[in-house]
């Protein structure tokens, strides 16, 4: 068989073919992702999520002491967003079996990636942990047809009467933000 070049493609479409960016994304400051490892048996799967020293620091993020750990439910289609802290970090874990994605938005005004926005993928058979550093507006969408779960352990306790947690609109980047990429 012959390779194809452009040429070789209809003519009214030539203009519209591009190849996909494989590059690594540019990550904003602070932000981690770390891909939890999954073992699979017979029997079901395994996950070592994290691991904490005898101070309460997590063995990954030693910089990170866990004072709470929080569990939400998000139903179908759902927006959970803008949302940030000044005082604390979160680390974020949302289970294989559910499908969201984090967004992420830099409103440090003294940060080399200030104003930067990302998207994560969580759940949908991946399993990984995410560190949001604080000034990093976050938020999330369940892209499921079923509720998801998202687990988050924080290194600051929720105070009612002195809550570290400010707000945007969900749609303070644009509605569009929140879709799903197509392509």
């Amino acid at each position: 068989m012959t390779d194809l070049t452009l040429n070789d493609i209809k003519k009214d479409l030539q203009k519209d073919v591009y190849v996909q960016d494989y590059s690594k994304k540019k990550m904003i400051d602070g932000v981690k992702v770390v891909e939890i490892r999954r073992m699979a048996g017979e029997d079901g799967t395994f996950e070592d999520l994290l691991r904490l020293d005898e101070t309460g620091h997590f063995e990954l993020f030693p910089e990170i002491q866990v004072r709470q750990i929080n569990r939400s439910k998000l139903l179908p289609g759902s927006i959970k967003a803008w949302h940030l802290h000044f005082k604390q970090e979160d680390v974020w874990y949302i289970p294989p079996e559910d499908h969201m994605i984090l967004g992420l938005w830099d409103v440090r005004e003294n940060s080399s990636t200030k104003d930067m926005k990302m998207k994560i993928p969580m759940g949908n058979g991946m399993s990984r942990v995410v560190v949001v550093p604080r000034g990093v507006a976050h938020g999330v969408v369940n892209v499921a047809s079923t509720p998801g779960t998202i687990f988050y352990f924080v290194n600051g306790q929720f105070n009612i009467s002195d809550a570290d947690e400010r707000r945007f609109k969900w749609d303070a980047i644009g509605a569009s933000f929140w879709e799903v990429e197509k392509g």
